[in-house]
């Protein structure tokens, strides 16, 4: 069973991250500087900042580092953004876009300094970068906006940690992408708030062995998901669960 609502979750959630420019809407007026990092076939993107380990496995080879001010602490992990290559002699003909999901962090001090604060920058998959530039080129300037992530089949639930303590790793979100807050529910217990650990991994303190979690899921766009009965009640650490999906 699902229940779709918006602000399902207000006492968890507060202040939901609008910050973004374009936010669901047209190409930021300013602009944006893009690199690339991560090799022809994007396998040195893994392990990054967002705690998705494998995320070529996850969400393929179109994703993007981000400078600080768009990583926001781990809370953009997972979303998605449209990139247009524009007025750069390193930009393929009729300045194409790529749409990528946000899946690492771009720290201060890499090279050339891009990432550096307040500067807005895509560290893009090399894959990603090709589809907008050339790539002899390494850098182009760009223009932006968030857009909805498609995502096919539903949420994936990833369970780590040991007794009492529940590490989960909530990947493949539909809708903003981007989860703010999460609930867990045993069959036994009311719903508890989880933390944010790190990236889009969330902690929880209780003793949840021998029984079916539930989860609710909410995005930066307000939105809530609610999943029942994701794990059954023989689930054991290491173990990935799907969801309904937004």
């Amino acid at each position: 069973m699902v229940v779709l609502s918006v602000l399902l979750l207000l006492p968890l959630v507060g202040c939901l991250p609008f910050a973004f420019a374009g936010y669901y809407g047209g190409f930021d007026s300013g602009y944006a500087h893009a690199t690339y990092y991560g090799g022809s076939d994007a396998s040195g993107t893994n392990d990054g900042a967002c705690g998705y380990g494998n995320q070529v496995t996850g969400y393929g080879t179109i994703t993007t580092a981000v400078s600080m001010p768009l990583f926001n602490e781990g809370i953009t992990c997972g979303a998605c953004f449209e990139i247009r290559c524009s007025n750069d002699g390193g930009c393929l003909s009729g300045e194409p876009t790529t749409i990528v999901t946000a899946t690492n962090l771009c720290p201060p001090g890499s090279n050339g300094g891009w990432c550096d604060p307040p500067k807005v920058h895509f560290d893009l998959s090399e894959p990603a970068f090709s589809r907008i530039a050339r790539v002899p080129y390494g850098h182009v300037t760009v223009s932006y906006r968030r857009i909805p992530c498609l995502r096919e089949g539903g949420v994936h639930f990833s369970i780590n940690g040991h007794t009492f303590f529940n590490l989960v790793l909530i990947t493949n979100v539909g809708g903003a992408g981007n989860v703010v807050a999460v609930a867990i529910k045993g069959s036994h217990t009311g719903w508890m708030r989880m933390e944010r650990n790190w990236g889009q991994n969330w902690q929880n303190g209780g003793n949840l062995s021998g029984q079916a979690l539930s989860f609710q899921v909410t995005t930066s766009d307000g939105k809530t998901l609610t999943s029942y009965d994701v794990a059954p009640p023989n689930w054991q650490f290491g173990q990935t669960f799907e969801g309904l999906q937004f």
